[in-house]
């Protein structure tokens, strides 16, 4: 494969960019593209060093996942036997749609599709602030233990968007719990719980369909991207979480939208 410096890079995208409302396989195809690396390798390596970035999740977020192992936990909670219904009814959706469309999603990795679910995205993001973010305080779900399976099941079928690459997992979840009745700051936290089996799904499937490109030789170039992914997605998710404490999406929808410029005049035009 390439270098092991074309690995440092992306995994550090990959880790800055998977919990933000911006497409961290939109920012990866673009990366990818302006360095050259590219075809079935490139793309099942995008997939793999999420898997960094999940183990992320599952160290700062570590009592939440502990909590889930615990049967005996309070009926009503985001714990125990619930916790886990809640997580398999918001991975269901992504997961059924992944396994039917695979082929036709990896064929939508290219900076066309990434600029226009950029837009897509960032403009559904300013529609949802308009309408919510004045009633943020007022929402009815204000910690995590407080959401409902359907919501889970709903902030699942809104995950679906992100199959599109380019407009963001992050993003679709985020939105989706917002208007399902979430606070923004709370759905932040669950896009990024419910991030660790979807994630980790479409990685292994993804590394089991493309196995026979792969040899010994690859591992270390797969360790340095999911390190650099892990280290920089701790960053990237504590200040994310600080920035919604006092601020809205917007920030994001704009980036986006000022990025697809750029990238559609000159990997697309």
């Amino acid at each position: 494969m390439d270098s092991i410096s074309t690995a440092i890079v992306l995994g550090i995208v990959e880790g800055l960019t998977e919990f933000l409302p911006i497409s961290s396989s939109g920012h990866l195809v673009i990366a990818s593209d302006l360095m050259g690396f590219s075809g079935p390798k490139a793309a099942t390596f995008e997939v793999v060093i999420q898997v960094g970035a999940i183990l992320a999740v599952l160290t700062l977020y570590r009592k939440r996942f502990l909590g889930l192992l615990h049967p005996g936990s309070a009926p009503s909670a985001f714990s125990g036997v619930r916790g886990i219904v809640m997580l398999l009814l918001t991975s269901l959706p992504a997961a059924s749609l992944g396994l039917l469309l695979h082929g036709f999603i990896k064929s939508l990795f290219t900076p066309a599709t990434v600029v226009a679910a950029l837009v897509c995205g960032a403009l559904l993001m300013l529609v949802v602030e308009r309408l919510l973010a004045s009633k943020q305080q007022h929402m009815p779900v204000q910690s995590l233990d407080q959401l409902s399976l359907r919501q889970a099941l709903g902030i699942g079928c809104f995950q679906c968007l992100a199959l599109w690459p380019g407009f963001s997992r992050s993003a679709s979840t985020i939105m989706g719990g917002m208007l399902l009745g979430v606070r923004r700051e709370v759905a932040a936290e669950y896009s990024f719980i419910a991030a660790v089996p979807i994630i980790i799904g479409a990685a292994g499937y993804d590394l089991w369909k493309s196995l026979s490109l792969f040899s010994s030789a690859d591992v270390p170039f797969f360790l340095a991207g999911s390190v650099c992914a892990f280290v920089s997605a701790i960053v990237a998710m504590r200040a994310f979480i600080s920035i919604l404490g006092r601020n809205t999406l917007k920030p994001f929808a704009i980036y986006r939208l000022l990025l697809a410029v750029p990238v559609y005049f000159f990997m697309v035009h």
